[in-house]
C-alpha cells in the first residue's frame, strides 16, 4: 500500500495516497466566526471552497510558531475535499500490512481516535491517521449531537 507522509509535531503521519487530492504550498485562509478552533479556516482552491483543519489543533499539540507557515495536503473526504494543515509533506512510501501494529495502549484522548495503528519504517514510526475521523470536528470523547464535518 502507498502512504503520502506528512510530519506533523516531530511526528510522522501518513495517509492512503488514494484519498489525497494535491499537496499545496500555504494557501491565504478566511476564518470562519463561531467554528471549532481547529477548523484554521476556508480556503479558495481553483474556485473552490475548502475547509482547512489544522491538524495540530486537531490532535492536540501546541500551535506552530509565529511565523511558521503550514502545507495543504487537499483530501476527498465522504463529504467533498478538505485541507488538512501540516508541519512539512514527507513522502511516498510503500509500506505493507505485515508491518502495521494496532495503537499503542499509551495513546490517550483524541490521539487514540484517530490514529489507527503504526507502520515500522527503518529509520521512523509512521502513525496512520484516519483522515475521516481528522475532518470530523466533533467535541472530544464522541459529545452528543450530530457530527459536524469540516467540508462546509
Amino acid at each position: 500500500m502507498s502512504l503520502t507522509t506528512f510530519f506533523v509535531n516531530g511526528y510522522l503521519f501518513g495517509i492512503e495516497v488514494a484519498t489525497v487530492q494535491e499537496v499545496i504550498r500555504y494557501q491565504p485562509m478566511t476564518r470562519v466566526p463561531l467554528a471549532p478552533p481547529a477548523l484554521s479556516g476556508l480556503i479558495n482552491l481553483r474556485g473552490q471552497i475548502i475547509a482547512a483543519v489544522d491538524l495540530r489543533r486537531r490532535l492536540g499539540f501546541p500551535d506552530r510558531a509565529a511565523g511558521e507557515l503550514p502545507m495543504d495536503v487537499v483530501v476527498r473526504t465522504g463529504d467533498g475535499m478538505v485541507s488538512l494543515l501540516v508541519d512539512r509533506i514527507g513522502d511516498v512510501v510503500e509500506v505493507s500490512e505485515e508491518a502495521f501494529e494496532e495503537p499503542p495502549d499509551t495513546l490517550v484522548g483524541i490521539a487514540r481516535e484517530l490514529i489507527r495503528g503504526a507502520y515500522k519504517l527503518d529509520d521512523a514510526l509512521l502513525l496512520s491517521l484516519d483522515v475521516q475521523g481528522a475532518v470530523e470536528l466533533r467535541p472530544v470523547g464522541g459529545g452528543s449531537g450530530t457530527p459536524a464535518p469540516a467540508s462546509m
